[in-house]
């Protein structure tokens, strides 16, 4: 599990890789949230390309991230899932809290 954090101007990119479970969830949310505080973005862009497996505890990093730039105003994008996260998602109504675009959906 890691992330890699990049800021370009107001928009700041989580690079997901590894298992996102309940084992890795927590640290993932401490780092992301940390350069949310730090950064002040209007875009967080979560990109989930490197991630190879996830669990229910990615659907609630994602409605926790909503919930934090909810307060000031950012907007959420998600990038670079599988056909299979993307289904799980989109199950989870995820597409109402953030972009959910499909031509994210990257096939391994």
């Amino acid at each position: 599990m890691s992330v890699e954090m990049k800021t370009t101007g107001e928009v700041l990119t989580a690079y997901l890789s590894g298992e996102l479970d309940h084992h890795t969830a927590v640290a993932m949310r401490n780092q992301i949230d940390s350069s949310i505080e730090l950064n002040m973005p209007t875009m967080l862009i979560l990109d989930f390309s490197g991630i190879t497996f996830m669990d229910s505890s990615g659907i609630g990093l994602i409605m926790g991230r909503y919930r934090v730039l909810s307060k000031s105003g950012a907007k959420l994008h998600i990038s670079g899932v599988t056909p299979q996260i993307y289904k799980v998602m989109k199950l989870a109504g995820l597409e109402r809290l953030s972009v959910l675009d499909e031509t994210s959906i990257i096939n391994r």
